[in-house]
This record gives structure tokens, sequence and C-alpha cells, in this order.
């Protein structure tokens, strides 16, 4: 942060992230998605992108740990050459940001969360074949990897992937808890280089955990309540909205 925030922006700052993680405790992701637009809407993009950044690591470790360890080791084994394609993108990817407009780092949000979304609900998911083989997890790796570096936001593709393989809710909530997780702690490293992550910016993220942990587990009990089909839906229609409202945002960006 380049500058002190005021209380009123503190506190929005705060409700935003605890909506976030109720969102991401219910449906899986969301939490970047979701702090990243309704804090640019205070601060900068970039500003906001280094916010999530702690939020991010800390609530998907506890998705990604619920099942338990052992079945947390089996999702990282069996979507391995996601995760790798995935972090290696990333890493290039975000030295970009510092070069990126806040129309285009909206845009690169925006668009794809929509598209995804919109061709889920019309009930068109991509056809990848059950189980993925490792060449197609690389590809989409790659693309959730590219725009996850720019903008800490890679969960589209993966949800896409998820979807296509008709992965049951728990397994699904499991899998991207690792994905994200792994992807977090790329994603501090990628920002401390790039410089979008200083020593400022690292205390405010650290204050958003608590709101963000807190909605977690309120979200938490919301998932356990949700049936496979309204939990596809409900995951496809936030995705929506969130990327309908980024691409207006990007779109009113000087």
């Amino acid at each position: 942060m380049t500058e002190p925030l005021s209380a009123t922006i503190l506190v929005a700052a705060l409700a935003i992230t605890f909506a976030a993680g109720v969102l991401k405790g219910a449906v899986g992701f969301g939490l970047p998605t979701v702090m990243i637009a309704g804090l640019s809407l205070l601060v900068a993009p970039d500003v906001a992108l280094a916010a999530l950044v702690f939020p991010t690591l800390l609530s998907n470790g506890l998705q990604a740990m619920r099942g338990g360890r052992a079945a947390a080791l089996a999702a990282l084994r069996r979507f391995a050459p996601f995760l790798v394609a995935g972090f290696v993108l990333m890493i290039l990817s975000a030295q970009a940001v510092p070069w990126m407009s806040a129309r285009l780092m909206l845009l690169l949000i925006g668009i794809p969360v929509s598209l995804v979304a919109g061709f889920a609900l019309m009930g068109r998911t991509l056809p990848i074949p059950t189980p993925p083989t490792a060449r197609i997890q690389a590809v989409v790796g790659a693309v959730a990897g590219f725009f996850g570096g720019i903008t800490g936001i890679w969960g589209p593709p993966t949800v896409a992937l998820l979807t296509a393989m008709h992965t049951p809710k728990v397994e699904q909530i499991r899998i991207q808890g690792v994905v994200y997780g792994l992807g977090a702690l790329t994603l501090v490293a990628s920002h401390t280089v790039s410089g979008v992550l200083d020593a400022r910016s690292a205390v405010a993220s650290l204050l958003l955990c608590v709101p963000a942990l807190a909605g977690l587990h309120v979200g938490f009990r919301v998932q356990d309540r949700l049936d496979q089909r309204r939990f596809e839906r409900v995951t496809h229609v936030v995705l929506l909205l969130a990327g309908g409202f980024l691409i207006l945002r990007g779109l009113a960006a000087g």
C-alpha cells in the first residue's frame, strides 16, 4: 500500500473479504474474484491484487485439508500435469503486472470468467475425456496459470476442467483447495519478485485473513447443505455475475 487507508475503506475491505470467504467456503472458489472485484472499487487493481494474496493462501490450505492429508495428497498426484504447467506460466506472467493498465487487468479476468460460466449454464462443458489425459491437463493448467499470474485468479479454467469431468462435489472442493493452495504459494513468490507484494501490502493482506477465514467457516456450513446439482448451478451463476461485473469495471476504467 502506498498510503494509509481511511477507516471507511478499511471497514468496506473487511466486509468484502468476509463475503468472499463465505462464497469460497460454499462453492470452493471465488475469494480472489470477489476480493479483486470489490477492492478495486476502493484501491488500485495492483493494490487489490496484493491484498488478496494471504487470504487466498490460508483459505485454500484449510479447504484442501478439510478431508484429511491422504485425500489431499491423492488429489495432488492426480492433477500433477495441471499443476506443473500452471505454476510455470504463473511465474512468467506475474512479471507483467507492473506494466499493465487497470482496464486490461480487469478485462483479462472478466471475459474468461463470463465465457466459462455462460457456456456451462447453457449445458455446454468442455469436451474433456474422463479421466483427462496429461496433455489436456497441461494445456488447461497453462491457461489457468497465465491468468492466475496476471490477476491472482486461476479458478475458471480449473472449475471448467472439474465440471467437464463430472467431479463429485466433495472431491471437487478438495481438488480446488489443493490446486489453488499450491497456486497461492506460487503467487506469493511471484509477486514478491515483481514488487506487487511489499512490506506494507503484506501487512494489509495478513489483516484481511481474519474476515476471510471467518467467512470461510460460515461458507463451509452452507456447502454441506448443497446437493450436487444445486452446487454446480450456484457455482456457475456466481462465476457469471462476477465476470460480468469485472467486464463492466474494465470497460469503465481509464
